[in-house]
């Protein structure tokens, strides 16, 4: 007869605090993507609507345009797609990145305690970790970008909503009309983005963390004294500029993949990659082209709002990430707990 477990044994907080410390990248991940995820949707909403709009439009006026239009659900529509699966793609992004610089540094693989070495581990991790994810986040922002631009795409077609269609009836709708590659509208533009977005994103963290005192061992130090913040403030402000400069860099591809991927959905005439960036940089009529100048502004439009969204989001993603790290950290493993 099998010995009884005591009733302790299901809250056994020795073997909870074991599997936290060893699910550490994905417990953090998950945690602080789901605050920062939805801190920064409505801003993500309203980005994807400046990208695709022929109007030249305020961010304040296109608020207020879906505000009266959608009420402020408009700004969270398709919130639970990334609520559940970006977090997800995320906690599986941060473990292979972890494990690909924890595989560095076994092997002592650009180990050395200078800024080259620790930024280029986090760019190899990131795009490694970039080019992986996307098979699998590519449905989800097709989904994302098709509920955000609804009442566009309607408008395309001659089509006036009187509601949105559910996130189901949105998939049923791209699998009816395209099948189930239909998914994977757009997937190069969405692999080559996310591969090149990711391996920058983390170069710039990891080498902006090595700036404001941490080494190659993750050991956090004083600040520089040109920058004397709290350590406290460090995950957030090097988050944010990491977030910031790294979207800034692949924001005209973004734009591009929205574009094709809106120009699919609303079954309009496919336009190649170059064809879609010439026309948003010259205009569509060949003989009488915008001014560079003017077309790059328009290639940009909504970066203000993306900056102020990854500002939001990123920051908040390093904080809580850190936050939740520290507290795992200095969770009693099973010796000490046994030993109380």
């Amino acid at each position: 007869m099998s010995e009884k477990r005591p009733p302790s044994y299901l809250f056994d907080s020795a073997a909870l605090n074991e599997s936290l410390k060893n699910n550490k990248a994905v417990v953090c991940a998950l945690s602080a993507s789901y605050i920062s995820t939805f801190a920064g949707y409505p801003l993500d909403s309203i980005k994807s609507r400046l990208q695709t709009t022929r109007q030249r439009i305020s961010i304040p006026k296109l608020a207020l345009t879906v505000y009266r239009e959608e009420g402020i659900i408009g700004f969270y529509r398709g919130l639970w797609i990334p609520l559940m699966t970006i977090s997800f793609v995320r906690a599986a992004s941060f473990t292979i990145y972890s494990r690909t610089k924890e595989f560095f540094h076994d092997r002592h693989w650009l180990t050395r305690n200078r800024i080259f070495d620790v930024a280029a581990t986090g760019g190899i991790s990131g795009a490694l970790s970039g080019s992986l994810i996307s098979f699998g986040s590519a449905p989800f922002e097709l989904v994302k970008v098709r509920r955000q631009l609804e009442y566009t795409i309607a408008a395309s077609k001659g089509i006036r909503l009187a509601k949105a269609p559910s996130t189901m009836e949105a998939v049923r709708d791209i699998l009816r009309t395209n099948g189930a590659l239909g998914l994977y509208t757009g997937f190069r533009l969405h692999f080559v983005r996310d591969t090149m977005g990711t391996a920058l994103y983390f170069f710039e963290y990891d080498g902006f963390r090595y700036i404001m005192g941490r080494d190659a061992l993750g050991e956090q130090g004083d600040t520089p004294s040109w920058l004397p913040i709290p350590v406290s403030l460090v995950p957030f402000f090097c988050g944010s500029l990491a977030g910031v400069t790294s979207w800034a860099l692949i924001y005209p591809l973004d734009v591009v993949k929205t574009k094709v991927q809106q120009r699919a959905l609303a079954g309009e005439k496919r336009r190649s990659v170059l064809e879609t960036f010439h026309r948003l940089i010259r205009g569509p009529d060949p003989n009488a082209p915008k001014p560079i100048l003017r077309g790059l502004a328009r290639l940009y439009r909504g970066l203000g709002v993306s900056a102020l969204r990854s500002v939001t989001t990123h920051g908040l993603l390093w904080t809580f990430f850190d936050l939740t790290a520290s507290y795992i950290d200095g969770l009693p493993g099973k010796d000490e707990s046994q030993q109380q």
